[in-house]
């Protein structure tokens, strides 16, 4: 929950609030997690210093998107001097690179045109040997080759300048989305073709530095299966992932690709793939969300750091974003947004609830209560879809509010997220000292192992066998030799 900051002006300025207040939440529901958790602590990424150098400002607002650095030594070490290996390889060797890991969870490595490199230690968790990770770096390393950051950059600026015109200059509405969506049509088309071109880079320094050059296929097919598991069991695909807009081809095709790129180097098991020295690097380093940044656990979310915690509704997970805890029900028919907004002192939560934020409120349903010792106020309001019940809790200086989305709010579902906002309290100092990150174990393994079996000792108690599969690049069905290493998540 990172800074915390309300993305709710639509919610206040729009004439549909309510039900547009429904499609954000629900959206942001739904959505593949940029990975990113929720902290206060850390700067707000638009407190970048506008005066600096755009590289330094952008650096800035990476790390205050990305929770800042992940300071691993061991592993800094590793990833630097296989950035190094690569270089020598690439065909620009005279460019010089800076790495930095970023303390997210997320899947996510990307550059900027002077050679910044950015790595998320989820990433580097994933990976399952250090041709992986080269693959991965090689792949920026390219997009800076190709100066595909800096012509994207300009492409921006071109789409803005458009988007201007669309907005202050043209009378006709039809024709100005037009012009937008070319605009827009051409940049997406642009970053697809620079996504393969960055592939066919990067197999090629990694193969010629002496990697296995099949390393990105495996990656990007454990990304696949990696993503897959947060929508268990959806029966549908996220629609998004159809869009042709997309700035990244279709994950199959980049394997398609990429073991076609692969091919042109050597054969499968060519090139080193150093599994073991790096399983040993990966060995205690923070897994998942860094509990600093508040985190959740099943239906139960802690925030060691601002010292409060609650247990969301039978039947929701809940997802740290940037901007909110955020909470969906099994079926898809409830949801729930937990954020922080700045409320003075002197108004009244009861007068907040409607204060316009949200449209639609039913004044006769407000009421004020305790929650735990905190003062709180709830009401309801409806949208054309949706009906909302509508939290507000004073905690210090801040208020904490709760959004809770049903297409049918019934009795019971309106006494079960009661129920939950009733559960949020004040974690005593010994609960916070007690909260410590999940984090990687590596073990070998012994005569009689079975993924089952290992998937038992597996801290996550969402599909933990799939997990350790996907984690350990591992196929169903696939046999463990005695003496290989593999990762396993711990508390």
């Amino acid at each position: 929950m990172r800074g915390w900051t309300t993305t709710t002006a639509a919610m206040r300025n729009g004439r549909r609030g309510a039900a547009l207040a429904a499609v954000l939440l629900l959206a942001a529901c739904t959505a593949t997690p940029a990975n990113r958790q929720v902290s206060l602590p850390v700067p707000d990424a638009s407190a970048a210093d506008e005066t600096q150098p755009l590289a330094q400002r952008e650096h800035a607002r990476i790390l205050a998107s990305y929770g800042g650095v992940y300071e691993n030594a061991r592993l800094q070490a590793t990833i630097e001097s296989t950035v190094a290996r690569l270089v020598a390889a690439s065909e620009r060797p005279d460019l010089k690179y800076r790495v930095t890991m970023l303390n997210s969870p997320a899947i996510n490595a990307f550059a900027l045109p002077n050679g910044n490199l950015y790595i998320s230690r989820g990433l580097v968790a994933l990976a399952s040997d250090k041709a992986e990770l080269a693959s991965v770096l090689a792949h920026e390393m390219g997009h800076v080759i190709a100066r595909h950051a800096a012509i994207r950059e300009e492409q921006a600026r071109q789409t803005a300048i458009i988007g201007t015109l669309v907005n202050d200059v043209l009378s006709d509405p039809e024709t100005g989305a037009l012009a937008l969506a070319k605009s827009k049509l051409t940049l997406a088309s642009f970053s697809r073709a620079q996504e393969f071109e960055a592939d066919g880079i990067g197999v090629g320094i990694s193969a010629r530095a002496g990697f296995d050059s099949f390393g990105a296929s495996r990656f990007l097919t454990g990304m696949q299966r990696n993503a897959d598991l947060k929508t268990p069991g959806s029966g549908a695909p996220d629609p998004r992932a159809l869009d042709f807009l997309s700035s990244h081809p279709a994950t199959p095709e980049r394997v398609k690709n990429a073991l076609a790129n692969a091919r042109q180097f050597s054969g499968p098991g060519g090139g080193e793939r150093d599994r073991a020295e790096y399983l040993g690097d990966l060995d205690g380093m923070v897994y998942g969300e860094d509990p600093s940044e508040g985190f959740a656990r099943g239906r139960r979310f802690q925030h060691p750091k601002l010292g409060f915690t609650f247990m969301a509704p039978p039947g929701f997970s809940l997802d740290n974003t940037a901007q909110a805890v955020l909470g969906l029900k099994d079926g898809g028919g409830e949801a729930m947004r937990l954020d922080l907004v700045s409320v003075p002192a002197e108004q009244t939560l009861s007068n907040y609830l409607k204060s316009g934020w949200i449209e639609n409120v039913d004044a006769s349903s407000i009421e004020e209560f305790k929650v735990n010792g905190f003062a709180a106020a709830t009401a309801t309001a409806k949208g054309e879809q949706w009906a909302f019940r509508l939290f507000a809790v004073r905690f210090g200086s801040d208020v904490y509010r709760f959004i809770f989305a049903a297409k049918t709010m019934t009795a019971p579902s309106d006494r079960s997220v009661r129920e939950a906002v009733n559960s949020f309290r004040r974690m005593s100092v010994r609960e916070s000292a007690q909260v410590h990150p999940l984090r990687l174990s590596i073990v070998t393994v012994r005569a009689g192992d079975t993924p089952e079996k290992l998937a038992q000792r597996m801290a996550l108690g969402d599909q933990p066998l799939q997990r350790f599969l996907v984690l350990n690049g591992l196929a169903a069905g696939e046999k463990l030799k005695p003496g290989d290493k593999v990762k396993l998540v711990v508390e």
